[in-house]
């Protein structure tokens, strides 16, 4: 019987506090998942990338833009770290042809707009985060597959 995953939602009230809640849990990564990032236009997926970055030890994570013209960005830290933008793609044949498979497993992977991966991942630790608007600058942030949630609920507090 397969088990169900937990989903945690925190909510943030602004750019600053997503980064920081991205920032530590970006501290507890091991640098092999992947971590498939949707939401809206505007709805913070590259600040909650940086935040992850940050975490990572990318030295410079104001540098950390949407890569929609490169496509992927690797940035060096305490792991590789790879940020795959697929926003610009609209078929399921350019995605594909991205070679994304080459990068799992070589350190962590970050994909916004990922509800456009025409594929399934398996065999991979994978993470799924749903960002959503709320009241003002309000964002309720949705994650699935985190096995370690004792961390987590430390993450949680401020």
């Amino acid at each position: 019987m397969k088990s169900e995953q937990v989903e945690l939602t925190v909510t943030t009230y602004s750019e600053k506090e997503t980064f920081e809640f991205a920032r530590k849990l970006g501290r507890l990564l091991t640098g092999n998942e992947v971590i498939l990032i949707s939401g809206e236009l505007g709805v913070g997926k590259t600040v909650f990338v940086r935040g992850l970055a940050a975490g990572l030890g990318v030295k410079d994570e104001s540098l950390i833009c949407s890569p929609s013209f490169t496509l992927i960005n690797v940035y060096p830290g305490r792991v590789p770290f790879y940020h795959v933008d697929l926003y610009r793609l609209e078929k399921p044949e350019e995605i594909a042809d991205l070679g994304l498979e080459d990068y799992f497993g070589a350190g962590l992977v970050a994909i916004e707009w990922a509800e456009r991966i025409p594929f399934e991942i398996s065999g991979l630790k994978v993470i799924t985060v749903v960002i959503e608007i709320g009241e003002v600058d309000e964002r309720r942030i949705k994650i699935k597959g985190l096995e370690n949630w004792p961390e987590m609920a430390k993450v949680q507090r401020k």
